[in-house]
């Protein structure tokens, strides 16, 4: 194990309990440098900080999974740790089927996600570290689940920055045709091979629960619509007639699938068409909905294209406020851990005023109970979803 000492005032913030360790917070190593392998973190004072996995090549050099001396290339290891995200999630939903069961730093497992879609597991290793450990993670998930099939979904832009090149693989198993799931009673199949994400949003199913209310007798267009899960609950939720948008035709026959699983009555239509166009479109035809949700992919990509993506989300959300009915609802989102809360509500609050809507928070939501949020460790709050209503 190699020893990685940090400059003098540089451990403030692993001291609070942050897991990164940036490249030039790095004085010297003591040991001999494979990328991936296991490292103390040292103070300058040559006090232990944690144990962590090295990689020379990226930006984020380590990251931390013990505050203690541990041996992390153990199966050990990764059956304890994966063990316990494993109970606190089922003191959240007991043995529900659908679930993120390891939410990276959130559960102390940096760079691993595993999301759980009945018998099959979707796994994304989005660090050199997490790939270098890949047998001992699929020992320890095999030993706690027995699943039916693992599949890895390391076709995520991220595991560039750490070298690794983007994929998607079949690591266990026999897939079963099709994979669903159980939403609040409600049926969805999730394209694991090719689906967004890991092929559902998980993140937002406590979300999904806050249409009931509000959107019953209502028009409601769902935008950026995927696989149709908002589109569905507010069917579900007493919406008299649901238009679902997403670009991607591949999305909108998944979510024209989930809801021919679901209902009977065509209550849900789905179209494909681009998001911003359509939006001008229906505003020219002086539509108007009760209900608007905005769940858009992530547009800050990196802190730099941070302004660019706010005009991007001032774009769509002052389109869909012009839409909005009077005493109707914006359920707006963001993913991405670039945009903070305070800029995303300053967003919408300026998207507000240039549509000449008042608009009331009614209230702010996350991400669900199965993606933890650290407070000591920010980037793991990434998911926002504001309620808004027009009261003009």
């Amino acid at each position: 194990m190699i020893r990685l000492h940090l400059r003098p005032g540089h451990e403030r913030r692993i001291r609070s309990g942050h897991p990164w360790v940036f490249s030039n917070e790095i004085q010297r190593i003591e040991g001999s440098v494979e990328p991936g392998t296991a490292a103390q973190v040292l103070s300058a004072g040559n006090e232990l900080l944690g144990t962590a996995y090295y990689n020379p090549h990226s930006l984020i050099a380590a990251r931390i999974l013990s505050r203690a001396a541990a041996d992390i290339d153990t199966a050990d290891f990764f059956l304890d740790r994966i063990g316990h995200a494993l109970a606190h999630r089922r003191t959240l939903y007991g043995n529900a089927g659908a679930l993120r069961l390891v939410h990276g730093e959130g559960d102390h497992l940096p760079g691993l996600v595993v999301d759980r879609y009945q018998d099959v597991l979707a796994v994304q290793f989005l660090t050199l570290g997490m790939e270098h450990r890949r047998d001992l993670i699929l020992a320890a998930l095999k030993n706690l689940l027995q699943p039916r099939a693992i599949v890895a979904r390391n076709n995520a832009a991220v595991r560039e920055l750490e070298g690794l090149p983007q994929q998607v693989e079949l690591l266990y198993g026999s897939l079963p045709e099709p994979v669903e799931i159980i939403e609040h009673g409600l049926r969805f199949r999730v394209d694991i091979l090719g689906g967004q994400k890991t092929g559902h949003f998980l993140d937002q199913k406590e979300n999904h629960l806050a249409l009931q209310n509000r959107v019953e007798d209502q028009r409601v267009l769902d935008l950026f619509c995927y696989s149709g899960s908002w589109a569905i609950h507010a069917a579900r939720f007493g919406a008299a007639e649901v238009l679902g948008v997403d670009i991607s035709p591949t999305a909108v026959a998944l979510a024209e699938a989930n809801a021919q699983l679901n209902f009977q009555e065509s209550t849900c239509r789905f179209v494909q068409a681009d998001v911003f166009e359509l939006l001008r479109r229906l505003r020219q035809e002086k539509h108007r909905f009760g209900t608007i949700i905005l769940d858009p992919p992530a547009f800050v990509k990196s802190r730099k294209r941070l302004p660019e993506a706010i005009k991007g989300y001032l774009t769509i959300n002052r389109r869909a406020m012009e839409l909005l009915a009077s005493g109707g609802y914006l359920f707006t989102c963001s993913c991405s851990h670039h945009m903070d809360r305070d800029t995303f509500l300053h967003t919408i609050r300026h998207a507000s005023r240039q549509a000449g809507r008042e608009m009331r928070l009614v209230e702010m939501r996350g991400q669900s109970f199965d993606h933890p949020v650290l407070l000591s460790c920010p980037e793991t709050e990434y998911l926002k979803c504001a309620v808004l209503q027009a009261c003009d």
